[in-house]
């Protein structure tokens, strides 16, 4: 997961999206990587230019593995200098700055929201019903020549703001310089927006954005996780750091794999001594958050309710209210969380509370006691309005299936032809040896520009990119996303077709008793990985009346 969301990775995982889906990815910024495309970057920025010479962009750079503010600043021109610098030390990212954000109090902030990725397959979502407000602590103007240098008016990143003078500390949830999300959407409604808009926005972005991530994850997955255990062995807390434009379009600044979970601040009394305070904003969010991921991922919790009914019904009275562990100045904070989960109104779009399976009567329930949970459970609530954009998922399948040997991440030629070979891709017009040009031309590229050297061969991403080459090819007069999706059904239907014939070559060779087993294990999907779709026998008939 940390791998996935360096920026870079990021970037090229929604860039993906965004050529199969341009309208449904344009929440993140315009983006180029460094210094691979910087040749690129300066040309587009000179054609956009010459076309439109009242463009005056900016642009922010961000190192590829910073964090916490470290390395980012803001260039008007790829000539900056400074720029030439970054290119001899480390990778970076170079976007598009947004210039019109949403203020409050005169000030930029922006959102982090956290995430609970509760399993990849089935792939299950929660996103915590309230967040954090990261306010800059100098009042915001476009960048110019002048200010392009005042991190306090440009960057939100808390570890920045901290160590600024006007950073305010407070005990409220709606002043200072860190707030609730909860309080933003209060005053934005106070002033006639639609907070349930705003909120529909992000929970698609989240999802679309999970969407993108999760193919290279399933292969990191297949190659680490043992075989053979039932269920989700993983979980993962994301931070969502975004930001609202002054139109409230949410746009994606970054993803955060290891959230900071810290619920306290440091103030210095004296030179070099420091003290630390309770953040009661930061404990409101962030403790429901871990409280209500425990409640989701105890893989003991259905196990002790069926074996020991006694202990979990008693756990009420043996375990201390939240409220009876605190201290008075914690409570304080506390009770705002409480009170704010009981309030009817929800931002959420949908009329199903992810609490309602906690309610009933409370002498049945041990949880009954607790807060009402804060985690939104937002896939596969919402899948039928995303499935559609899982199609690099679907290639993902394909790819871990060809894979062939455990633990590797990266397809070898043989396991390249036998995919060509298997769903009947190779024609005339395309023989296999043209198939083993495209594999090293592809495979060669990428593994210049990639970090992971592990294996030799062709890596997803890589993968990606010869089949659109192959779409392109088959479906010439077609959108590129419907191309891609007319390949991919075309290659699951000849793997259907392959593996209905060898299970019932399986069957009619071997006794009852003995379990049918592959023909060839390089079209066995890799352990840990998705099994195939299997095409029932209607849908198969259906299928075979369409393709003719």
């Amino acid at each position: 997961m940390t791998e996935m969301v360096r920026k870079i990775t990021l970037s090229r995982a929604l860039r993906i999206m965004q050529n199969l889906f341009p309208e449904e990815y344009n929440f993140y910024p315009r983006s180029w990587i460094l210094p691979d495309e910087f040749q690129l970057f300066v040309a587009q920025v000179r054609m956009v230019k010459d076309g439109d010479r009242s463009w005056k962009p900016t642009f922010i750079v961000k190192p590829d593995g910073g964090c916490q503010g470290d390395g980012i600043y803001l260039i008007k021109d790829p000539s900056d200098v400074r720029l030439t610098g970054t290119l001899q030390s480390r990778p970076a990212v170079v976007q598009e700055y947004i210039c019109k954000p949403l203020l409050i109090d005169k000030l930029k902030f922006d959102i982090r929201l956290y995430v609970l990725l509760k399993s990849l397959d089935p792939l299950e979502i929660y996103i915590a019903k309230d967040g954090l407000s990261r306010f800059c602590t100098e009042p915001y103007q476009e960048p110019n020549s002048q200010n392009l240098h005042h991190v306090f008016m440009h960057l939100t990143n808390y570890s920045l703001n901290i160590h600024s003078g006007k950073f305010i500390h407070s005990d409220s949830a709606s002043t200072g310089s860190k707030r609730t999300f909860s309080s933003i959407l209060c005053k934005l409604s106070s002033k006639g927006v639609d907070i349930k808009k705003v909120w529909s926005d992000i929970i698609s972005l989240v999802i679309k954005t999970v969407i993108a991530l999760t193919p290279e994850l399933k292969v990191f997955y297949q190659s680490d996780i043992p075989t053979g255990r039932p269920g989700p062995t993983c979980f993962q807390i994301l931070g969502f750091d975004i930001l609202l434009m002054k139109n409230l379009k949410p746009m994606l600044l970054e993803v955060n794999a290891n959230p900071s979970m810290r619920i306290e601040h440091e103030y210095e009394l004296s030179p070099g001594v420091f003290e630390n305070i309770p953040s009661l904003v930061d404990e409101e969010v962030k403790v429901a958050v871990i409280r209500d991921t425990l409640r989701l991922m105890d893989p003991l919790k259905k196990k002790k309710e069926k074996h020991f009914p006694d202990i979990c019904m008693d756990r009420k009275h043996r375990v201390p209210p939240v409220s009876d562990r605190m201290s008075s100045s914690k409570l304080k904070g506390s009770s705002l969380s409480v009170a704010r989960s009981q309030h009817p109104e929800n931002p959420f779009p949908g009329k199903e509370d992810p609490g309602c399976e906690l309610t009933g009567d409370p002498d049945s329930n041990p949880e009954a006691h607790l807060p009402s949970i804060c985690l939104k459970q937002v896939f596969p609530k919402y899948a039928k309005q995303f499935n559609y954009l899982r199609l690099v998922d679907r290639m993902a399948n394909l790819f871990i299936r060809f894979l062939g040997i455990k633990g590797t991440m990266k397809l070898g030629p043989t396991g390249f032809r036998t995919f060509i070979r298997n769903c009947k891709l190779s024609s005339s017009s395309l023989s296999m040896a043209a198939v083993d040009i495209l594999y090293i031309d592809i495979t060669r590229r990428w593994n210049s520009v990639t970090l992971d050297q592990r294996d030799s061969g062709m890596c997803l991403q890589a993968f990606v990119e010869a089949f659109f080459f192959l779409a392109q090819r088959k479906f010439k007069m077609l959108p590129l996303h419907e191309q891609v999706a007319s390949l991919i059904d075309l290659c699951e239907y000849h793997l259907s077709l392959l593996d209905e014939k060898r299970l019932v070559c399986g069957r009619s060779r071997r006794p009852q008793s003995s379990p049918p087993q592959e023909v060839n294990p390089t079209t066995q999907p890799a352990a840990g990985s998705p099994a195939p779709r299997m095409i029932g026998a209607n849908k198969l008939s259906h299928s075979r009346h369409a393709l003719s």
